[in-house]
């Protein structure tokens, strides 16, 4: 079913293409006449419907409308879930997981890679790295690539921007080559980004293996899993970006705290530089 709106769009662009009527385009389309000359008029108070649905949206990505509408209205606001449902389509929030379009390669990833199967055995043996989204202010999707090294924990970097496909990976860890030297595999999910063959033929050319767990199995990777989680439980959630350029520069500061302030209980309680610094003191 054409929705109106669509309906409308179809009559103008009749209107201006082939120059016939008002009248006639409305009946090509079957579309009232009442209909096409109507507009929209948004009231103060759904302005501020919108706004507090957005906060809710960007705190809550993973969120549906649904469950937006619920918290809406313990927060008083008087609405229900077909007028929610609408405004979050007017503002481009998902519905539900959209498909992805075939990236030329399906899932590879095996559960023989996991971390417990394939455990890292010291540092830059084994990296990890997946993607965490958020939005800003003004609405607007952002990624944040993080990438850890497996055996000391250390935060080893995050990119931050509106998109980062397989290309964006490749830039941004070719900076952390430089800066932290190569790892021997680098552990991830089946993201389309990360299974690109452009990627993988990358990381071969420099001696890395792309090992990547087995589908849905997230547990398969604790240590991404479990720092992008405390980067939206101590920052994403709590911290709403003006900009891009404002985003990475506090996600840079999380990552500093992260890696220097913050202590972690699997390294005896020291942060993950301590016990970088400590292993590289004994000699092992």
């Amino acid at each position: 079913m054409v929705s109106p709106a669509r309906r409308r769009e179809a009559a103008n662009y009749l209107v201006r293409r082939f120059q016939i009527s008002e009248r006639r385009a409305c009946q090509l389309v079957e579309l009232n006449r009442s209909t096409k000359r109507y507009r929209a008029i948004t009231s103060e108070a759904e302005g501020e419907i919108v706004a507090a649905m957005n906060a809710l949206a960007a705190k809550h990505p993973r969120w549906g409308y649904r469950s937006i509408t619920k918290l809406m209205r313990d927060q008083g606001f008087a609405v229900n879930p077909k007028r929610i449902e609408r405004l979050w389509r007017q503002e481009g929030h998902r519905l539900a997981p959209r498909r992805l379009k075939e990236s030329g390669q399906k899932a590879i990833g095996v559960g023989e890679n996991s971390s417990r199967n394939r455990p890292a055995l010291r540092p830059n043996h084994v990296w990890t790295y997946d993607f965490v989204s958020t939005r800003v202010r003004r609405g607007g999707k952002i990624r944040i690539l993080n990438v850890l090294d497996e055996f000391t924990r250390v935060s080893l970097g995050s990119a931050v921007s509106r998109s980062i496909g397989a290309n964006g990976v490749i830039t941004h860890l070719e900076k952390l080559f430089e800066s932290h030297g190569k790892p021997r595999e680098i552990r991830s999910d089946n993201g389309r980004e990360f299974i690109a063959s452009t990627l993988i033929e990358w990381l071969k050319e420099r001696g890395v293996e792309a090992v990547f767990i087995e589908k849905a199995s997230p547990q398969q990777n604790p240590f991404i899993e479990r720092f992008n989680g405390t980067m939206r439980r101590d920052l994403l959630n709590l911290e709403e970006f003006d900009t891009v350029t404002e985003a990475q520069v506090l996600v840079n500061n999380f990552n500093d705290e992260y890696n220097h302030e913050r202590p972690h209980r699997a390294l005896n309680m020291m942060t993950p530089h301590e016990f970088a610094q400590s292993y590289k003191l004994v000699g092992k």
